[in-house]
């Protein structure tokens, strides 16, 4: 990459857990991060969307961070840039914005410090970044993924050949993670172990053969994370109600919420939405798609403005 060369990288969104798939299965959707991205003299972030104003314009900012890091594990002093940065996905609700910054992070540290890294080698990095695989898989293969992150090495499938439409009740209020976290039980049984992991490698099952009811019915059976974050998200049950009677075969956290994901066959989302967002008229309802390229970089021939 020369000096006057430009690049754009986008990173879709993603949602975790589908239910009982907890800290192992993601899923990539059609709201982005995108970095506009040009060699400068020192390192400068703008921001286009209001939502992102509140970030560091300079080398401090978390994107920046995550790439100057990335290539000093790699020897290299990483050359300064100016970044637009633009973002449709919405700061902690449950979307995987961080998950996206981290890997719009790696991508940019491999682009500009031409490291050269393999997908799997992102995959781990950013993995070892985020602490499990579900949404930084998603961000970076796309589709649906499975995924274990065990003894620092992590193994994981893309799944693309899976189709539906989801809607996402997205509420003003934002939950972190780590808040989240803190509700969950530290141990389960071996009882409750073996059931919760019967029910998500039931999921599993029931999306690769498209038996749509059956998807929904485990996602309602998770035992490893839901049961204690529901009584977190404001009106869940009644979301839950409204959407199984607009069309939806399934609900779930959308991560560790404050998203509720409502999951509808392909070409009933528009019903999906309206029906939800005139119930619920305080919160956002959006429709989703599951987007199967993952992250990319592009160059371009145009300045940053």
């Amino acid at each position: 990459m020369t000096l006057n060369d430009r690049f754009v990288i986008k990173v879709p969104a993603s949602t975790a857990n589908l239910g009982p798939g907890f800290d192992s299965m993601g899923l990539a959707v059609d709201l982005y991060l995108t970095l506009e991205v040009e060699k400068s003299v020192k390192w400068e972030i703008q921001s286009a969307s209001d939502e992102l104003l509140n970030f560091p314009s300079d080398e401090t900012h978390f994107i920046c961070q995550i790439a100057i890091k990335t290539a000093s594990n790699y020897g290299i002093d990483l050359h300064p840039c100016k970044i637009k940065v633009d973002s449709d996905i919405p700061l902690a609700r449950g979307l995987g914005s961080s998950a996206a910054a981290i890997v719009a992070g790696i991508e940019l540290a491999d682009m500009i410090g031409r490291i050269g890294l393999t997908q799997k080698e992102k995959l781990l990095i950013a993995t070892e970044i985020e602490g499990h695989p579900d949404n930084v898989g998603a961000s970076l293969f796309g589709g649906l993924v499975i995924g274990s992150y065990l003894q620092n090495e992590v193994d994981m499938l893309s799944i693309s050949n899976i189709s539906f439409e989801m809607v996402a009740v997205i509420p003003d209020e934002i939950l972190l993670t780590k808040d989240s976290r803190g509700v969950l039980p530290a141990t389960f049984s071996r009882e409750a172990a073996i059931q919760a992991s019967s029910t998500a490698n039931l999921l599993v099952a029931a999306l690769l053969t498209q038996n749509w009811e059956m998807v929904g019915k485990m996602m309602e059976q998770d035992l490893f994370h839901q049961p204690y974050r529901k009584p977190l998200i404001n009106l869940y049950q009644e979301i839950e109600e409204v959407a199984k009677s607009n069309g939806a075969f399934g609900v779930a956290l959308s991560g560790a919420g404050p998203t509720v994901l409502c999951f509808t066959e392909k070409g009933r989302g528009n019903q999906l939405v309206s029906g939800l967002q005139s119930a619920f008229s305080t919160m956002s309802a959006k429709l989703l798609n599951i987007d199967y390229c993952g992250s990319t970089v592009k160059t371009v021939e145009r300045f940053i403005k």
